[in-house]
């Protein structure tokens, strides 16, 4: 129990902290990315100070020698840069700089009721899913022909 409260206050900070620095409005997001027009260099300040947050946490806490409510820290082991992780990538920035929303700032929006919010979490998890498909029929057409 204190694992998921601990998740559960740590996710609400998070969405507090997006939606106080607005980036649950997608036409400050996409002001970001208008640098000829109507630029909003906001989000480079927003992302620089998660940046910090985050450097100076990993600093405290990977001195501990296990995290306070888990046996280990589960930490990515790749550094491989393969074909899914860059197509997952460039999705991920075409579909934000199109919808002008990425999931840290849909999820806060849907708590405020934003249609839009609910229609990108939609098409979000539809993408989410179809990616599951094309992974599993990849997986198993690569397993049938070294069988």
């Amino acid at each position: 129990m204190p694992r998921i409260l601990s998740a559960l206050i740590a996710g609400l900070i998070f969405g507090a902290g997006i939606a106080v620095s607005g980036m649950i409005n997608p036409a400050k997001v996409l002001n970001f990315f208008d640098i000829a027009g109507t630029w909003d260099p906001s989000l480079a300040f927003v992302m620089g100070g998660a940046l910090a947050v985050t450097a100076i946490g990993y600093f405290l806490v990977l001195k501990r020698a296990a995290p306070v409510f888990e046996t280990k820290f589960h930490l990515p082991t790749r550094k491989d840069l393969d074909l899914p992780l860059l197509a997952g990538s460039a999705t991920f920035g075409i579909g934000w700089g199109i919808a002008g929303f990425c999931p840290g700032g849909a999820v806060p929006a849907i708590g405020l009721m934003k249609t839009e919010a609910f229609i990108f979490v939609a098409a979000m998890l539809g993408g989410i899913a179809l990616a599951r498909l094309i992974r599993r029929a990849t997986s198993a057409r690569t397993a049938s022909k070294h069988a």
